[in-house]
């Protein structure tokens, strides 16, 4: 495993739900933890992901799901309907790589979000970081 990737991040915040790392390569990495988590603490952590979006001019998104636990019905809508647009039009968000989760149940949450999203925006599902990695470095933003 490469760890050379991880030395270029710093961390910007951490809730329950996870860690939210700026990376050097200019993407903000989701380190998603395990603990299902109310909608309120989800909420603040992707509000998290749009200031560190906004503040460093990063565009695209590397959300590691890993362990973590399938969002609930009204985060997932509230993702869709409110924060994913909002991503697109301040910060010009348009890139979301994904590394599946463990859950199979948090594979079809996962699935359920990213076919109800917004047009223009794109995700593609990853088996590991480092593939999401080269993704997003091929991705113009």
């Amino acid at each position: 495993m490469n760890l050379l990737p991880r030395a270029q991040e710093k961390l910007y915040f951490q809730n329950a739900a996870g860690k939210i790392y700026h990376h050097a390569s200019g993407f903000v990495r989701l380190g998603w933890g395990a603990e299902r988590t109310s909608i309120e603490v989800v909420k603040a952590y992707y509000e998290q992901v749009l200031a560190l979006l906004l503040n460093s001019g990063a565009r695209k998104i590397l959300s590691d799901h890993g362990q973590r636990a399938p969002l609930s019905g009204p985060a997932q809508a509230w993702l869709i309907e409110n924060w994913i647009p909002r991503a697109m039009a301040q910060a010009r968000t348009r890139h979301c790589a994904i590394v599946e989760g463990a859950d199979p149940l948090h594979r079809l949450s996962t699935q359920s979000v990213v076919s109800a999203s917004p047009s223009g925006f794109v995700f593609q599902r990853f088996s590991n970081v480092e593939a999401a990695e080269a993704w997003l470095a091929g991705v113009s933003a």
